[in-house]
């Protein structure tokens, strides 16, 4: 990753900081002014890393492709944002309330950065369990679909909370193309999908993360999670809304608004 300097560094610097204000003070931005958006993924990253530096150490990584065959992009998950089964979020840290339904993983091992590329038995094999996940979105852009695509990104990639449910013990029996799953809210289906991640292979995006995100990452390490994108699109809930994501063989998960 190519890191700014000079008038370049200050600019984004600025971006970051009404980003980390418009989340702090639940007061959003429709937009970065057009001379502080980033205009490189290089860029996008270092605003990422900046802004995650303020919320603490890492928990893990979120990660994602929009089709099968595209370049999967990353962004760092906080480790205060991650939460267990039944977790109830703060009215002061959700405003836009978004939610995907999820698969994610917990490292049992760790992948450090090495010169020879991870296969992806290796990747597969230093994983200690699967779990059905809700990614919350949250971002300090009134409506982050409508803003510009690299302001969105910069902003954490819409990143604003991960709720685990259970870990499934026969997940690596899973046809992950045939596995269903629904996205309620208030006891509402708003979502559901048969084999629906964007991906396509969810699975490719592990050692992806552990060899071509290596450089972003400084590699992974035991106990961070990886997320691995929607499987329902994004759903709006609202205050003191409830919801539920079900897998059809990975499993329930499900968080409430304060």
């Amino acid at each position: 990753m190519q890191i700014p300097t000079g008038l370049r560094e200050a600019q984004l610097i600025d971006a970051i900081d009404q980003l980390l204000d418009a989340r702090r003070t639940n007061t959003p931005i429709s937009d970065l002014p057009q001379p502080l958006q980033p205009t490189s993924l290089d860029e996008v990253a270092y605003m990422q890393d900046t802004m995650a530096e303020v919320y603490g150490s890492i928990g893990g990584w979120k990660i994602g492709a929009p089709s099968p065959s595209a370049t999967p992009i990353i962004a760092p998950m906080p480790a205060a944002w991650i939460g267990p089964n039944g977790s109830t979020l703060s009215r002061n840290n959700h405003r836009f309330r978004g939610l995907e339904a999820e698969v994610a993983f917990l490292l049992g091992h760790d992948l450090p950065l090495r010169q020879s590329p991870y296969s992806r038995d290796e990747v597969l094999a230093a994983i200690q369990s699967c779990h059905p996940a809700i990614e919350v979105l949250e971002s300090g852009l009134v409506d982050p679909t409508a803003a510009s695509r690299m302001s969105m990104l910069a902003d954490l990639q819409m990143h604003g909370g991960f709720v685990f449910g259970p870990s499934c013990q026969t997940w690596r029996s899973v046809d992950f193309s045939q596995e269903r799953v629904t996205l309620a809210v208030d006891g509402s289906v708003r979502a559901e999908g048969t084999g629906s991640n964007t991906s396509g292979d969810l699975l490719r995006l592990l050692p992806w993360l552990a060899n071509e995100g290596a450089a972003r990452t400084g590699g992974l390490k035991a106990g961070q999670w990886i997320t691995t994108g929607s499987w329902t699109g994004h759903t709006l809930a609202t205050a003191s809304s409830a919801a539920d994501v079900h897998f059809s063989t990975l499993g329930m998960v499900s968080l409430r608004f304060e």
